[in-house]
């Protein structure tokens, strides 16, 4: 009866989203100024070692920067006024589950690409308020001006 109860209760977590969701999918490696991760609606302030979840919104502020780098080895480098959402990330390259989609609504933001990019190069894109990105370089930076919405490559 213990197994059961135990089995069922694995199979629960491994279906719930909320527990997906929380799987730490990289870490922040540096910050300089005011920068913050928000998950699920809470913000909280940037220091090295944060874990970064699928979901999360990334935020630096006027003078802050923040580098993160994400468990396939995909290195972002966020300047000032930054804000960017994690939307979709799987990494099982053994199962050739690939996929790294992302929201960029303001800022700028240097991008070298880890192993879903070199993989999977299709599966990784970049929402900004002017279009999408498809990334299928290995290093690229994205400007996104807030006024106007426009991408600057």
């Amino acid at each position: 009866m213990i197994r059961f109860i135990t089995a069922f209760f694995l199979v629960l977590m491994a279906l719930s989203p909320a527990w997906a969701a929380q799987e730490t999918i990289g870490f922040v490696k540096t910050v300089s100024g005011n920068a913050v991760v928000i998950d699920a609606g809470n913000p909280v302030e940037a220091r090295v070692g944060t874990p970064i979840k699928m979901g999360n919104t990334l935020k630096t502020g006027p003078k802050g920067t923040m580098g993160v780098t994400f468990n396939d080895n995909t290195v972002m480098s966020f300047g000032p006024d930054t804000e960017l959402t994690v939307d979709e990330y799987l990494y099982a390259p053994g199962a050739d589950k690939l996929k790294f989609g992302t929201n960029m609504s303001k800022g700028s933001l240097q991008v070298v690409s880890g192993v879903i990019a070199k993989l999977k190069p299709q599966s990784v894109t970049m929402k900004t308020p002017g279009g999408m990105i498809g990334v299928r370089g290995t290093r690229f930076l994205v400007k996104v001006e807030p006024s106007s919405g426009r991408v600057q490559p």
